[in-house]
């Protein structure tokens, strides 16, 4: 893969605690506009790694450049800023908000102006602030939430909470967007709606990196998969290559978790 072609390298990642390495070397390209997945059993690190990528924990090893750009010294709301978004395997709202205010405060790094502007009601800050709810009342209609703008995000069952995430990860315009479990939880409707939305969003030339432990979902939808056991990295491929590869299969698929997915 050419240097131009990589939007997210990540390069010997590793996350100690202690005498543990829950992420141990890990390394891998991730392409621009192409969705990228990391699949493995429970406790092999995938969460510590995309909390090692979007800069919610520090490395103990390791580069992870993003477009090209060593993120070491950017923190992770630094990250999101340049166009690095995330979503969490336990969904995060603020239940007390409504469901277009949830999104509004995802996009508040759109907004150039200052605090004082803000506090004063400048008309410059009134100008974005109605640019913002147009844009983020436009993703709510693309996720299928536009109906439930003013109910409070607290209200809405845990499938549409889901969704509201990916709205205001999107509402900041990302370049890659990061989802960890989007589908955990989710019953088999509302399973191949979020499919279809990735699959859109993905269209649109948005990257996505995603954790899931859905089979059947991240090989539909994955262009390349990377797996990890123990930390650390044990293939890369596409589907049809991880399907087949024989350490996939003893650590983690199975044949018959195989047969399933395809």
């Amino acid at each position: 893969m050419s240097a131009g072609t990589v939007l997210l390298s990540v390069r010997a990642v590793s996350k100690r605690f202690g005498g543990l390495a829950a992420v141990d070397g890990v390394s891998f390209d991730a392409p621009k506009g192409k969705i990228f997945g990391v699949i493995g059993p429970n406790g092999a690190g995938k969460s510590t790694l995309f909390s090692l990528i979007s800069g919610l924990a520090p490395l103990s090893d390791g580069t992870v450049f993003f477009d090209g750009s060593d993120m070491g010294a950017v923190p992770a709301h630094g990250r999101s800023a340049i166009g690095m978004t995330r979503t969490f395997q336990i969904v995060r709202q603020f239940g007390h908000l409504s469901v277009i205010d949830n999104v509004m405060l995802g996009g508040h790094t759109r907004m150039s102006s200052g605090f004082m502007a803000s506090l004063l009601r400048l008309p410059a800050v009134l100008d974005e602030n109605r640019t913002l709810r147009n844009l983020s009342m436009e993703w709510l209609a693309f996720v299928g939430l536009a109906q439930r703008a003013s109910d409070l995000a607290s209200h809405l069952p845990h499938g549409q909470q889901r969704l509201l995430e990916i709205a205001r990860a999107m509402v900041v315009g990302p370049r890659l967007l990061m989802l960890d479990e989007p589908a955990a939880g989710l019953n088999g409707a509302e399973t191949v709606n979020l499919l279809e939305i990735l699959r859109k969003i993905n269209a649109q030339g948005t990257a996505i990196l995603i954790v899931e432990h859905d089979m059947k979902f991240i090989m539909s939808l994955c262009d390349r998969i990377v797996v990890l056991d123990h930390g650390a990295r044990i293939a890369e491929g596409t589907p049809i290559e991880i399907r087949r590869d024989p350490a996939v299969i003893e650590a983690y698929l199975g044949k018959k978790a195989i047969d399933a997915a395809g």
